[in-house]
């Protein structure tokens, strides 16, 4: 074999071990987008899941409503965290922990007050989120090497859109250039690869350039620095400021419904939607929600006493390095403004997954191709020259012989 040939075999084998890389990267696409739309999907397959609304006329509860009607329904619960999620078709989510001690979240009727369901430990959601964030690798010590691994995708991905864009001239004439069918399937896989790459280009930086963010995230992560100017304890109210009734008891705290107005005059056209009352006598009250800018959560401390405001972050508490940062998770994940931007968000991840497949499908065949053509050529080689036959001269020659 010559030197070419076995560079070339070199080259072949090297390209054929990179196809685990390339299912690997279809696979965390795929879950990307299944992430997406988890909780959607399970709100269609679980009933217990939806707001249920009882007739046309009925009025959502207030978050002080549906804890009364918990605590009269079943008194024996300790309510904690009342969240609304993203969608008003969503029941309502309340931490509830029950007398063994078993703290799990229920799903809870806006409407009636009622618990529909409890929350499974590891459901369909957080299956394709583990799965497609650090391929259900556990954290043991700081981040998971499965994290690091998916997170680390972000760079190639990105290097991937630059160089297309270099190869792909003129690119921005590509967006309605036809699929062509009838061309043969390399032709075909081609077309889908270009034609879906150029209209997810937008969603591909976003997507490579969020994920990178990941990456350092770990880095930061485990090494302790942290670059968030907030506090990481909160407010812890004074032995001495509880007040107390006439029999020693810790006062009855304000409603929560009150806390929401408190927060609301702090954070104009703040849209509640959780809300933590106090764990003990000396912890107080936490509302948070978005505002006018969606990526990111505004919180305020309330004293459950006197409904003082005892502290706030507030999107003028951020300096521009936790504005980028802190806004990096939900453009990842499309988890920002309701069930259109998520679809949005699933549509072109599959638009990417098949733009890595339709890319995996044409890498696959051009390198079969070659490495069949190198095997033949490399029998050719192999097989011994034919024997020459010496032909009479011209003189003698019959017709015989030119047959």
């Amino acid at each position: 074999m010559s030197k070419k040939s076995r560079s070339k075999i070199w080259f072949l084998v090297h390209s054929w071990l990179a196809l685990p890389i390339w299912f690997f990267v279809l696979i965390v696409c795929v879950t990307g987008m299944l992430a997406v739309v988890s909780k959607e999907i399970m709100w269609l397959a679980n009933p217990e899941m939806r707001d249920n609304k009882p007739s046309d006329d009925a009025q959502r509860m207030s978050f002080e409503e549906i804890r009364a009607t918990i605590k009269r329904n079943e008194p024996d619960l300790i309510v904690g965290t009342l969240m609304q999620p993203d969608g008003d078709y969503f029941a309502v989510s309340a931490f509830v922990t029950y007398p063994d001690g078993r703290s799990v979240p229920a799903y809870v009727n806006p409407y009636t007050g009622a618990i529909q369901g409890v929350t499974p430990s590891f459901d369909f959601r957080r299956f394709t989120r583990a799965l497609h964030g650090w391929w259900l690798v556990p954290f043991t010590n700081g981040y998971s090497w499965g994290w690091y691994l998916v997170s680390f995708l972000g760079l190639p991905l990105l290097a991937s859109l630059v160089t297309g864009l270099v190869v792909y001239k003129k690119f921005w004439k590509g967006f309605f250039k036809p699929v062509r069918f009838n061309q043969g399937r390399r032709i075909l896989w081609g077309d889908v690869h270009r034609l879906t790459g150029v209209w997810s280009i937008w969603f591909i930086a976003v997507i490579s350039i969020t994920g990178t963010w990941f990456l350092i995230q770990a880095i930061l992560g485990d090494n302790q620095i942290s670059i968030s100017s907030r506090s990481a304890a909160s407010a812890i109210i004074p032995h001495a400021a509880v007040p107390v009734t006439a029999d020693g008891s810790p006062a009855p705290t304000i409603s929560l419904d009150k806390a929401v107005e408190v927060a609301r005059q702090r954070i104009p056209g703040l849209d509640a939607s959780f809300i933590t009352p106090p764990f003990n006598a000396y912890s107080n009250m936490q509302v948070g929600g978005r505002s006018w800018y969606p990526l990111m959560y505004q919180t305020a401390e309330i004293n459950p006493y006197s409904g003082e405001l005892v502290s706030s972050h507030l999107l003028s508490d951020r300096n521009k390095l936790e504005f980028v940062t802190e806004s990096m998770r939900p453009l990842h994940t499309g988890d920002f403004g309701g069930i259109w931007i998520k679809l949005i968000w699933a549509f072109f991840g599959l638009l990417l997954s098949m733009m890595v497949l339709s890319g995996l499908l044409v890498w696959s065949k051009r390198t079969a191709l070659a490495t069949l053509n190198a095997f033949k050529r490399d029998s050719r080689t192999r097989q011994p020259d034919a024997p020459q036959t010496s032909r009479p001269p011209l003189a003698t020659r019959t017709p015989e012989n030119n047959l």
